[in-house]
């Protein structure tokens, strides 16, 4: 009869064993994995999980909430770097989870003492083993009454494909629309490049035009020199005036 075992003492006294699972808690926690016998992850699991649910994000809502629930945790684990890795990455991806945070994989037994072995770790940490997502379905209502007609079914269908004719039609508007919108752009700033080539144009001169103006240039400034007499000229009239009147 086993009346009084509900917990698994180890055989180990209460400090020792409250220190022992401790110590395993931390390791855990920390490595997200551990290999251990299976009388302590059975008893390593009742003392950890209630800690990684005081941990969960929803639980600490408000900051009163979460001293309380780290000092608690603080008390079982007695290390700053476990509870900070408990209430960090262990509670972000716990958050969905309503239960059942750890797994024990059996290893048989190993020499010596023939003791049950087997690896407890964390189930969201694990890679291999996680599944995909499955998603939710909604619920449908289902009436009770037979199968559906062949004239139902064929407007159903007729519906359906009415559909996706006038998905079609929207799709293909909306392509010609941006194709009208595409070719419109082309076309201003088309115009708007011929209309800056001619502004261009005009301003600057043309080589026929300044070509003129140089000769023309030319030719007043040899008229000047023919209607103007030279300096030397001129003095020989002063002088010859000069001897004419002695």
């Amino acid at each position: 009869m086993r009346h009084g075992n509900k917990v698994n003492n180890l055989n180990r006294k209460a400090a020792h064993r409250k220190a022992m699972l401790a110590n395993m808690a931390c390791s855990l926690i920390q490595h997200k994995r551990i290999k251990t016998t299976l009388a302590k992850a059975k008893a390593l699991r009742i003392y950890v999980e209630p800690l990684i649910t005081k941990a969960k994000i929803e639980n600490n809502a408000t900051i009163p909430q979460a001293t309380h629930h780290r000092r608690t945790v603080f008390a079982y684990l007695k290390s700053k770097e476990a509870v900070t890795e408990l209430f960090t990455t262990v509670a972000d991806r716990v958050g969905e989870r309503a239960g059942g945070y750890t797994r024990i994989i059996k290893l048989g037994t190993r020499l010596g003492d023939n003791a049950e072995v087997c690896i407890i770790e964390l189930v969201d940490f694990n890679e291999t083993y996680q599944k995909e997502e499955k998603t939710k379905k909604k619920s449908r209502r289902r009436r009770r009454g037979g199968k559906k007609s062949t004239e139902q079914q064929a407007q159903e269908e007729q519906v359906q494909e009415e559909k996706v004719e006038e998905k079609v039609e929207e799709v293909v508007q909306e392509e010609e629309s941006s194709a009208e919108e595409t070719t419109a752009e082309v076309v201003e700033t088309e115009t708007k490049e011929e209309e800056q080539v001619e502004a261009t144009v005009e301003e600057t001169p043309t080589e026929e035009v300044t070509v003129e103006v140089q000769e023309e240039k030319v030719a007043t400034k040899e008229e000047e020199k023919e209607e103007a007499p030279s300096e030397e000229e001129s003095k020989k009239d002063d002088e010859e005036e000069k001897k004419s009147e002695e």
